[in-house]
């Protein structure tokens, strides 16, 4: 799915250096925005909604720089 271009949970915690069950987490709270795609069931989102996302997080740390 990431050669599409899309991020799964696994690639927004590697970008905001926690843990994808965090990710999961933040999600089941209603702290990530919804995913860009469903694909069988799973959420993916579009790299600029989640550095969007971080640059909006109250006392974000920036996340990584791609």
């Amino acid at each position: 799915m990431t050669d599409r271009g899309l991020w799964s949970y696994k690639e927004i915690a590697a970008h905001i250096q926690v843990q994808p069950d965090t990710v999961r987490s933040y999600r089941k709270h209603g702290l990530l925005p919804p995913p860009d795609v469903v694909e069988n069931g799973r959420p993916f989102w579009y790299p600029d909604t989640i550095k969007k996302w971080v640059s909006r997080r109250p006392g974000h740390r920036g996340g990584r720089r791609d």
